[in-house]
């Protein structure tokens, strides 16, 4: 459902507890929402049947809520997706047990499902227990490798006021040495194109490069396989917006992560803005390149 002026915009924040709830809430905040922090679910509908609200608003949510249930909560977003004047997104923050584990750690906190024992236990009790939940969001973001400020910015890139395009994409590069990015809706793979980690004078660059960018642009595979990747992807686009969709993100790989999957997501978001899309990128093997890259990583 496309939103509309009138239409209240509600963003209910959740995830495993040390994923970085309370600074998206303030990110939030920050961006004009009023947020309110365990409301107890079954108070959710009641507070929309009130006067209409003047600003967006954040919901945390998460299982120190008084009625918490993965099943429960679930329900609700069902319900709110169906309910008129109401756009509804669940953001969910991810993060991997042992991130997670090292956070509990350094802040001595105890875990809300494991007061008496070992976070760990904790950890892996709600990461199950949340396992439906997280398959349900609608915008994913994968906390494990973000800083604080970094968080903030991913919230911007999705939940600031815009006019324009009613959904926002979300273009990624990765290694898939490391695996598949979470929360992702679309991913190719340009493992077969020419690799600039095979030509000295390009290694130690990335694919924001201009030489690496020509480099990849020159295999004789690229021009095709970039238009029909893009005609796919903007036929798809108003069909994601028809189904209500509010996000969506889109991924390239190759080995490393540095070379071509960067250049493949760099060229496809520009090429997506240039159509008038609101568009944010990230490249995840860079993000954790901010030291030396070891030179047997390749691109």
């Amino acid at each position: 459902m496309q939103e509309t002026p009138t239409d209240t915009r509600l963003v209910m924040v959740t995830g495993p507890s040390g994923a970085g709830r309370s600074s998206a809430i303030n990110a939030l905040e920050d961006l004009g929402f009023e947020s309110i922090d365990n409301l107890p679910m079954t108070l959710i509908p009641r507070l929309l049947d009130g006067p209409p609200l003047s600003q967006p608003l954040a919901l945390g949510v998460d299982v120190r809520n008084r009625d918490f249930s993965s099943e429960g909560l679930i329900e609700l977003i069902d319900t709110l997706h169906r309910r008129p004047g109401i756009v509804a997104d669940l953001l969910y923050l991810d993060c991997d047990s042992n991130t997670l584990l090292q956070r509990y750690s350094e802040t001595r906190r105890r875990h809300p499902l494991s007061p008496e024992g070992a976070p760990l236990d904790g950890i892996e009790t709600e990461l199950e227990l949340l396992t439906p939940v997280r398959s349900r969001a609608d915008v994913l973001i994968d906390t494990s490798a973000l800083s604080p400020h970094q968080l903030r910015a991913e919230i911007v890139r999705w939940f600031a006021p815009q006019s324009g395009a009613p959904m926002a994409l979300s273009v990624q590069s990765f290694s898939y040495k490391r695996g598949l990015p979470r929360g992702v809706d679309m991913v190719f793979d340009c493992r077969f194109l020419s690799n600039p980690h095979w030509e000295p004078t390009l290694r130690a660059l990335d694919g924001r490069e201009p030489a690496v960018t020509a480099h990849v642009e020159a295999d004789p595979r690229f021009a095709d396989f970039f238009q029909r990747v893009r005609d796919l992807i903007l036929s798809l686009l108003d069909a994601f917006v028809d189904e209500g969709k509010t996000s969506l993100t889109i991924a390239f790989g190759c080995t490393g992560g540095k070379h071509r999957s960067v250049a493949l997501a760099e060229k496809m978001a520009q090429t997506l803005a240039e159509q008038g899309w609101r568009v944010s990128k990230r490249h995840r093997e860079l993000e954790r390149r901010r030291s030396a890259v070891p030179s047997s990583e390749q691109g």
